[in-house]
């Protein structure tokens, strides 16, 4: 769930976002229920508060482009091996403070979870990816996030021997080896021309 968020924009890897899956408040109700950052009665709960108050849903839609946007940079930076910038850090930090304060510690599974389902705050979709997000800054496995080769999406290398480089084989990872290929094809038909 913490770089769900960095994946609703779309783009070649290392460049800005040319589409974006978010487009509005009901957009990010709609995503934050299918990664499961909200539950069916949160989502339609939230959907009859942002047409009452449709001023307060426009600001939490622009604070979750505000966390989107640092949250990039800072993964980002940990994608590459090299520090991220001490104010993404510093906004994460101060954004989990925020996030605690609406939740509750409940009884999950054997043990204890922070919760949200109760929060009525419209920026209560981005509580649960903010604390994942910070979770993962915290305890990692910080090695293992990486950014696709070809496009702007991250991911956690789940596999073997951490050599995972693309989001997904059939999609980027064909397109990039399709492209190598053609590129070794056409320098091969280049150098047989000269000769």
């Amino acid at each position: 769930m913490a770089l769900d968020l960095l994946n609703t924009q779309n783009g070649t890897a290392g460049e800005p976002p040319t589409d974006d899956v978010l487009h509005d408040y009901g957009d990010l109700l709609a995503w934050s229920q299918k990664i499961g950052a909200l539950s069916e009665v949160e989502a339609e709960r939230l959907v009859r508060s942002s047409r009452r108050d449709p001023d307060a849903a426009s600001a939490a839609f622009e604070r979750m482009r505000t966390t989107r946007e640092y949250m990039y940079a800072l993964f980002s930076a940990v994608a590459r091996g090299v520090p991220p910038p001490e104010r993404a850090v510093a906004r994460l930090q101060r954004d989990e403070a925020d996030a605690l304060s609406h939740a509750e510690i409940v009884a999950a599974d054997g043990g204890y979870a922070w919760s949200w389902s109760h929060d009525e705050d419209m920026a209560r979709p981005l509580w649960p990816i903010i604390h994942a997000a910070l979770t993962l800054l915290v305890d990692g496995p910080l090695d293992r996030v990486k950014g696709c080769a070809a496009c702007r999406f991250h991911f956690l290398d789940e596999s073997k021997n951490r050599s995972r480089r693309w989001c997904s084989m059939d999609d980027c990872g064909t397109a990039d080896k399709m492209r190598k290929y053609v590129a070794r094809r056409a320098t091969a038909r280049s150098a047989v021309r000269e000769v």
